[in-house]
């Protein structure tokens, strides 16, 4: 953006009207000391805003706009939406949520509003439009925040209901194509009227529970984009708008909202510490705070997903994050660490939650820059470091865009169907609604152990065939359970382009619907994989797998199949890996064929990471830069001029060498290695390279 101080942004979003005392001036004068360039406000108090129904305090904010101005600091504003004021909730009861029909969301927390309700929009939008009105044109507002986390609740509001009735009514025509889509004649569940339609409570029909969740995230996307139609009757052209996106909240398609929006921004939060470390066998992308550093990475490549382009961080750790019992503040490095990490994936800005810790509140514990003393210490001395990183280098690689070796599928319909109708069982025998994950994840974080990079594309995203075959060698498709004909037929002439497909359990199962398909499996791919099953068990324990003489793979002694299998027969596949069980043994665990230009490998079976590693380390070429040592991890990108930019990181407390395939030059250090030389990294350290 033509109006940012620096091609990377760096700052914290900051709440000068939570401080317990005047303190401003010194707040900004320490923000410039760290090196900030942006800071985010005003989204989190409608109170404050119009303290009584129609009664607006707009000035509070001018002094924190203006000081920022001042110093150079840019400011993105946040519309007040998510956090209701106390006098609407008495005057409009009737807005509440509800998280079962009926059942209204108790008032006192955040989010618990039914944003379709009239009632709401009507001073939603007016305080949105005073706001706008009053600090658009402010010199230091580079962008807008509308709302905050959106997609919290499944609203069972009966307006909803009858909204998703109509939507019912547009989308299939009339109840007897209804009946036949969702296969009604089931228990007796055929509709005569749209009148006979059940609430959602208490379904137990998977059709119903993907349309049902379908529609939840339509609401989010249109009123997420409703405020952004909003925010640009303000906007100038060099102003953008977004909103910050949490990926797990369940009624949230970060794809369709992120198309609303100028720019995609989200909030990582992630375990630091030990949870750091590699190697490391332990590690959960599942959560709103993930754990291992390949997770860290999945959550910097989803961002990037939603537009296939840079992103924000909006808000991320800057202390201990989560619960008061649970404290695991960075070590030392690990700050840079994280942020050069996510940059390195495309990240344009990185902010941090929040400038001060908080003194009262929910979140009295989510530590800031600066602690409770309100004095900086080492979270401010370790964040100034980066800050000063990011202004020396940020000129030399903000255009910069992230290679991708591999490319995993994104489905949300897939996510929705399976957690309707969970096919994996956690480990106390109960329904693992994350099933999605569970099939997909793991062949990410293969490709991650064995030192590649990846890009995560929603379904929606693929275009040509044969485009994507050229730009993504490797492309990894587990879990599409939820699919039509052309996405199966797609997927085949990708392979038939020169791809090398990977296709996991329950791809192909299942149609748009989520209905079970009635051709062989994997639904219209079979014939092209050289490979079909009819029969399917989940695992309650690890099952061995081995290579055959003839096998590509390289499988060490730990390699393993977990949670799933399918009964995998080959008709004109090699196998690459069987099982080690007297009775899953006259199964392959996974195949590979030859097809068209290209290739389709099977994996009928969910990896560990040993079995997983192995398959990725098979189909990725060799790479120099590919470390061998397994702290250590190696990223890159190309600037919009051609140069090469590499990430090397160490993620132990173990000093380690990196011999430079390559001559770089090192813009924190100004220093200059030639091709060969080792390159020294100490414990939890970044090193940011140049190639030339």
């Amino acid at each position: 953006m033509s109006n940012w101080p620096n091609p990377i942004l760096f700052g914290a979003a900051y709440y000068h009207e939570y401080q317990p005392e005047p303190r401003l001036k010194n707040d900004l004068d320490q923000m410039v000391e760290a090196g900030f360039s942006v800071i985010r406000v005003g989204e989190s108090v409608w109170s404050t805003w119009e303290p009584e129904n129609g009664r607006f305090d707009l000035d509070w904010l001018q002094p924190v706009l203006d000081g920022a101005h001042e110093r150079g600091i840019a400011v993105i504003v946040g519309t007040p939406t998510y956090a209701v004021p106390p006098w609407l909730a008495r005057l409009y009861p009737e807005i509440a949520g509800e998280h079962h029909t009926g059942r209204r969301i108790g008032w006192g927390g955040r989010q618990e509003v039914d944003y379709t309700h009239a009632a709401f929009k009507f001073h939603a939008e007016r305080v949105i439009r005073k706001i706008l009105e009053r600090y658009a044109d402010h010199p230091a507002v580079i962008g807008f925040q509308v709302d905050n986390e959106p997609g919290l609740q499944i609203f069972h509001n009966e307006g909803v209901f009858q909204q998703f009735v109509d939507h019912l009514r547009h989308t299939y025509g009339d109840v007897e194509t209804l009946n036949r889509e969702w296969g009604l004649v089931y228990w007796s569940h055929r509709l005569s009227t749209w009148a006979d339609l059940w609430r959602p409570d208490g379904n137990a029909q998977p059709q119903y529970t993907l349309a049902w969740r379908r529609f939840q995230a339509q609401l989010t996307t249109e009123f997420i984009g409703w405020q952004a139609d909003i925010a640009r009757e303000y906007a100038g052209a060099d102003q953008f708008v977004t909103t910050c996106i949490s990926y797990p909240r369940p009624a949230i398609d970060d794809r369709a909202v992120s198309e609303r929006l100028d720019v995609t921004a989200g909030n990582p939060y992630y375990r630091m510490q030990d949870a750091f470390a590699l190697p490391r066998t332990e590690g959960d992308a599942h959560s709103w705070q993930t754990e291992g550093t390949w997770a860290l990475y999945h959550s910097a490549d989803r961002m990037y997903s939603s537009r296939q382009e840079p992103f924000l961080v909006t808000e991320t750790n800057a202390q201990a994050i989560g619960e008061p019992w649970r404290n695991e503040p960075a070590f030392d490095g690990q700050w840079r660490q994280a942020g050069w990490a996510l940059v390195s994936r495309g990240a344009r800005m990185i902010e941090y939650w929040h400038w001060h810790t908080l003194h009262f509140g929910t979140e009295t514990y989510w530590g800031g820059v600066l602690p409770h003393s309100l004095e900086p210490g080492r979270v401010y001395r370790e964040l100034s470091r980066l800050g000063a990183e990011f202004r020396k280098a940020g000129p030399l690689i903000g255009d910069m865009i992230p290679d991708a070796d591999v490319a995993v599928l994104y489905s949300k319909s897939s996510q929705w169907g399976l957690a309707a109708h969970p096919q994996l069982a956690r480990e106390n025998g109960e329904a693992d609604r994350d099933s999605y994950e569970g099939f997909s994840n793991p062949f990410y974080r293969g490709a991650f152990e064995a030192g590649l990079q990846t890009r995560i594309v929603h379904t929606e995203q693929l275009g040509d065939a044969e485009t994507a075959a050229a730009q993504y060698p490797v492309l990894v498709a587990s879990g599409l359970y939820v699919a039509g004909d052309d996405l199966l037929d797609w997927l085949g002439d990708y392979a038939a382009a020169g791809g090398h497909l990977v296709m996991g359990p329950r791809t192909g199962y299942g149609d748009t619907e989520s209905r079970a398909r009635l051709d062989v499996k994997p639904g219209r791919l079979a014939e092209a994989a050289g490979a079909w099953y009819d029969e399917f068990a989940n695992l309650t324990d690890q099952v061995g797998v081995a290579a055959g003489a003839d096998s590509p793979l390289n499988l060490p002694e730990d390699a393993a199949a977990t949670r799933w299998a399918d009964g995998l027969q080959l008709k004109g596949a090699d196998a690459v890996a069987s099982y080690v069980h007297p009775h899953y043994g006259q199964f392959a665990a996974a195949s590979t064929k030859a097809h068209g230009k290209g290739r389709i490998t099977y994996v009928g079976t969910v990896p560990n990471q040993a079995f997983a590693r192995a398959l990725f380390d098979w189909i990725a070429p060799a790479d120099p830069w590919r470390p061998a040592n397994p702290s250590l991890t190696a990223t890159s990108g190309t600037t919009a001029d051609g140069r090469r930019v590499r990430f090397i990181h160490n993620w132990s407390w173990t000093e380690a060498d990196f011999e430079l395939p390559a001559a770089v030059h090192d813009p924190l250090s100004e220093s200059h290695f030639a091709a060969g030389e080792s390159l020294r990294l100490g414990p939890w350290d970044v090193r940011v390279l140049i190639e030339g």
